[in-house]
């Protein structure tokens, strides 16, 4: 009886210590996915950001104005501009 009750008490406190090490490893996880998705909003913050420069800086009138100070271009004039037809 006592090998009995000495063997349920082990298997008492191996179930006991399980349940600790799983809390444990779950709370690290949770941990972890905290983190993890704080980090993808801040990407997604910065990719906003990225998105709304990248408009910025490719907006047709600034390219126009970089092309017509920097680079002195012009607009062709009428009778330059020749039109291609797509052939069927």
């Amino acid at each position: 009886m006592i090998r009995f009750d000495a063997m349920l008490v082990a298997l008492a406190v191996a179930s006991a210590l399980g349940v600790v090490a799983a809390q444990h490893q779950s709370r690290k996880l949770y941990i972890e996915l905290e983190r993890e998705m704080a980090r993808a909003h801040s990407l997604e913050v910065e990719w906003g950001q990225l998105q709304l420069e990248q408009s910025t800086w490719a907006a047709h009138a600034r390219v126009e104005k970089l092309a017509r100070e920097k680079l002195g271009m012009r607009p062709p004039a009428p009778g330059q501009v020749v039109v291609v037809e797509p052939q069927s």
